[in-house]
């Protein structure tokens, strides 16, 4: 009899416990490799791979129409020193492009934390579904920054799932912009830089229902 309570109670706790581990927070640690391309007017394209890392939390599932977060926190990153040869006196101008992503509808977002990046805080504007993490700068090159903490609040739709992942697909559809100023023997040159994830992949996934 006493091992039949035992069993009963293992089972009720196991039940209880379950909803807990399924309402708990999907977690993906994401190394992002953006693929660049920097303009310059006098020596022509230069291509260049960047990489970030992130840990983007998101619900596992979430009722229809409910609110809910998606947090992006970005690691520590540091600025190319050279590119081409070429020594990177800053990047300036950046602005990051984040969809608000399908079966979901924005509602607000918050910043929080950063740091090597400039006299003026980041801002995050929302425009056509996108929403567009920028700030002048400059940040040196070979200098540690880190991008701002951005949770994003949403609201569920009525069904499917809502993925989230970076915006860009060529350097002609960007989904990371900034200005590179390299010192050359000719002097300083400013060449408009254009960024895609490549590959682009999804951070998290949560199911409405």
């Amino acid at each position: 009899m006493k091992a039949l309570r035992l069993s009963r109670l293992a089972a009720l706790t196991a039940a209880a416990t379950l909803p807990i581990a399924l309402a708990a927070p999907a977690s993906a640690a994401t190394s992002v490799t953006f693929d660049c391309q920097a303009n310059s007017p006098i020596i022509g394209p230069q291509h260049v791979a960047l990489t970030q890392d992130a840990v983007v939390t998101a619900p596992p599932a979430v009722a229809p129409g409910a609110a809910f977060d998606v947090v992006i926190d970005p690691a520590p990153n540091t600025v190319p020193g050279t590119v081409s040869g070429n020594k990177v006196k800053n990047i300036n101008t950046f602005a990051l492009k984040i969809p608000i992503p399908a079966n979901s509808s924005y509602v607000g977002a918050a910043l929080s934390g950063g740091s090597g990046l400039g006299s003026t805080p980041p801002v995050i504007t929302v425009a056509n579904n996108v929403a567009t993490l920028s700030f002048p700068g400059p940040i040196a090159g070979g200098a540690t920054f880190e991008l701002p903490t951005v949770t994003a609040h949403l609201k569920a739709g009525q069904s499917g799932t809502i993925q989230t992942k970076l915006a860009g697909t060529s350097y002609s559809d960007p989904g990371l912009t900034f200005k590179a100023v390299a010192s050359t023997i000719i002097g300083d040159l400013t060449a408009p830089t254009a960024c895609f994830p490549n590959p682009s992949p999804v951070f998290t996934t949560t199911t409405i229902g």
